[in-house]
């Protein structure tokens, strides 16, 4: 990552500044902000034509925006493309294009090829190669040509071009498109562990409740603007009892000093408590002003209907 000094912040691993793009006279962008760390998972959905895989394309550096900027590590995509796209990992409009003729480790050999070449490369061994093609279960097709892949199996060669030469920022198009649902559950567990040693992961998705389960931020992009950004990891710890009397139970709760949120959806009193550990607590102090609780549990944020709500109401 670029270098900071010591005691300052690190910089982001994505930052999208006030980014539009036209064709024409038509606007497919409108003042784009986004900023992704390091570590995090971005989800970013909409409806068809909302501008997903232009905004890709643009943070990729194979589209110029009309105005604003995109940087990678501190460098600007599009002024100083190879050195900003030198820790970067894509696959764009999934599936991944490969040659068809070659076998799917010959594809990945051109993609290492290529990688060294760059700055700041360096080269990829037969090794690494072979690593990545157990990772996406595809050592049974490793010397298999691609044209002998089924859309799936391309798919997962995209994601292992992607993440071959250790990328800071993976960005990627559609993932699971095309995907059974174990091919599905392969890539977010890859996903997940990339990020957990500190890549920044950017995907685009239509999946919404199979990413509400590991995603950290969700930014919802509808007619070329990004309407909500939702931390998922603030929509955590929630938790709701069904009661006898929510409004009554609800003043009991938001007088605790470890809640932060209190709200009604009959028959249940929802509360954000800082985690399971408060539950027998919260139990507590609403038997003792003597609020009737028939069950307590996790409150699930439903993504879904958070999203369709707000694509309606932009």
């Amino acid at each position: 990552m670029t270098a900071t000094k010591q005691g300052a912040p690190a910089l982001p691993a994505v930052e999208v500044r006030g980014l539009y793009k036209k064709y024409g006279s038509s606007a497919v962008l409108e003042d784009v902000h986004m900023t992704v760390k390091a570590g995090e998972v971005y989800a970013l959905t909409g409806p068809n034509g909302a501008g997903k895989t232009t905004l890709i394309r643009t943070m990729t550096g194979l589209a110029f925006p009309t105005d604003g900027e995109v940087r990678l590590l501190g460098r600007d995509v599009h002024t100083d493309g190879p050195r900003a796209r030198a820790y970067l990992g894509a696959v764009v409009e999934a599936p991944a294009k490969f040659y068809p003729q070659l076998t799917g480790t010959q594809n990945l050999q051109v993609h290492a090829n290529l990688s060294t070449m760059a700055p700041g490369g360096r080269k990829i061994g037969r090794d690494r190669l072979r690593e990545v093609m157990a990772l996406l279960e595809l050592t049974r097709m490793a010397d298999r040509k691609v044209q002998e892949y089924s859309l799936g199996q391309r798919q997962r060669l995209g994601v292992a071009s992607a993440i071959l030469a250790d990328p800071k920022v993976l960005i990627l198009d559609e993932p699971t498109s095309g995907l059974d649902p174990l091919g599905i559950g392969l890539i977010h567990r890859i996903v997940t562990s990339l990020a957990t040693s500190g890549c920044a992961v950017i995907l685009s998705t239509h999946h919404l409740r199979e990413i509400a389960t590991y995603a950290h931020t969700v930014g919802i992009l509808t007619g070329g603007r990004l309407v909500d950004t939702v931390d998922l990891r603030s929509r955590q710890a929630a938790y709701r009892f069904r009661v006898d009397d929510p409004v009554a139970a609800a003043t009991v709760l938001e007088r605790l000093p470890f809640v932060r949120k209190v709200s009604t959806r009959t028959p249940y009193a929802i509360a954000h408590l800082g985690g399971e550990s408060r539950v027998p607590d919260a139990l507590a102090h609403l038997g003792a002003e003597g609020i009737r609780v028939f069950e307590a549990s996790p409150d699930h944020f439903d993504l879904y209907e958070y999203y369709r709500e707000r694509v309606e109401q932009a």
